[in-house]
């Protein structure tokens, strides 16, 4: 009897394990406008550097910028449910997690504003390639418009979203956020996105929901070194409607003092009316006691201070200045360096006022 019992219960398993996965219908996430990008599509999709600059700029900035950070497709569908398939390099770093690093995270326009609803990840570990995960299930069959955010520190090198069969995945017909005027942010590993949990909570992004306006992430981790080919990048998005200058934690003071109004120039030139806020190093919390830190973060801090004042003796108009006391607190550090999520929102509480007032 008990083998009888089995036999139809194994087949049922099966009949609905064969019939989910064929009911799930795949659309290359090419056919959807991805944001964030300083540059027209060019080279593999969900890279933030063009092809062009390619063996032109440093080896490790490059790398870097084949990171997916800040980059975004939207889409529409009425469907109760949502998948994504994505490869990447695998990546692993053990003070950020795995969905933040090389995972995805999807947010739907309810209630009038962008709300998470679910994380894409792999139980199967990190260091895995090939991902497919349901995002988010049991919805109400009714049109909504979904913003998914792309890996923080690994490339995206193929993407699909998936909806069961028989439900629409369409283009997005919301305009949010605005794409037309958006704000373009150069900094370090924290302007990256380490170590937000997971996408959407990188301070740009943070940002980005507050203003429903598009902000292009150009934080390099390690390698905020104040190249002059980032400073043409920004210089190249012509509709630009601030720039942010947040490389003091990666630069030094001489090449603060030696590079810093060059970068600056390249970018006045192109956008002679567009205000630029120039950012300190963060005042980190060891150095309550580690005197070396607190050393160099005044040594450049200072440098930053006073390139801002000979540009301001230039004449120079609609620049801002943030400086460190206030921006972050003891606790919203991973490993003294990086940024919880709540020191991600408390970096972004800090900037948001004066973009608000400069835009």
């Amino acid at each position: 009897m008990k083998r009888l019992l089995l036999l139809p219960l194994l087949l049922l398993g099966g009949c609905f394990t064969a019939f989910s996965q064929e009911s799930v219908q795949y659309t290359d996430a090419s056919a959807f406008p991805v944001y964030g990008k300083a540059y027209a599509d060019e080279g593999p999709r969900y890279r933030r550097l063009p092809e062009c600059l390619h063996g032109v700029v440093r080896e490790a900035l490059w790398d870097l910028g084949r990171n997916s950070a800040g980059l975004y497709i939207r889409f529409r569908t009425n469907a109760p449910e949502v998948h994504a398939r994505w490869t990447n390099t695998g990546y692993h770093m053990p003070h950020m997690t795995d969905v933040g690093v090389g995972g995805l995270d999807l947010y739907a326009f309810l209630d009038g504003e962008w709300k998470f609803v679910g994380a894409g990840f792999d139980w199967k570990g990190a260091r895995n390639t090939d991902h497919e995960r349901k995002l988010v299930a049991n919805m109400d069959a009714v049109d909504r418009e979904y913003m998914l955010y792309l890996s923080l520190y690994d490339e995206v090198k193929t993407l699909e979203v998936g909806v069961p069969e028989g439900y629409t995945l369409e283009q997005p017909v919301m305009d949010s956020p605005r794409a037309d005027a958006p704000v373009v942010m150069y900094g370090t590993s924290i302007l990256q996105g380490g170590c937000a949990t997971r996408a959407g909570m990188a301070h740009t992004n943070i940002i980005a929901r507050r203003l429903d306006r598009t902000v292009i992430n150009l934080g390099f981790s390690g390698n905020a070194h104040l190249d002059l080919e980032i400073a043409r990048l920004m210089a190249s998005v012509e509709s630009a409607s601030a720039f942010v200058l947040d490389y003091v934690p990666n630069a030094s003071p001489e090449k603060i003092n030696t590079v810093g109004e060059q970068f600056f120039r390249i970018i006045r030139d192109a956008h002679p009316d567009a205000p630029v806020i120039f950012v300190e190093d963060p005042l980190f919390p060891h150095g309550i006691v580690d005197k070396k830190i607190v050393q160099e973060v005044r040594s450049k801090n200072t440098a930053q201070k006073a390139l801002f004042r000979r540009l301001q003796d230039a004449g120079e108009k609609n620049i801002h200045y943030l400086p460190a006391p206030g921006m972050t607190r003891p606790e919203d550090f991973v490993d003294g360096i990086h940024l919880t999520d709540l020191g991600m929102t408390h970096y972004a509480d800090y900037i948001l006022p004066l973009l608000k007032k400069v835009l």
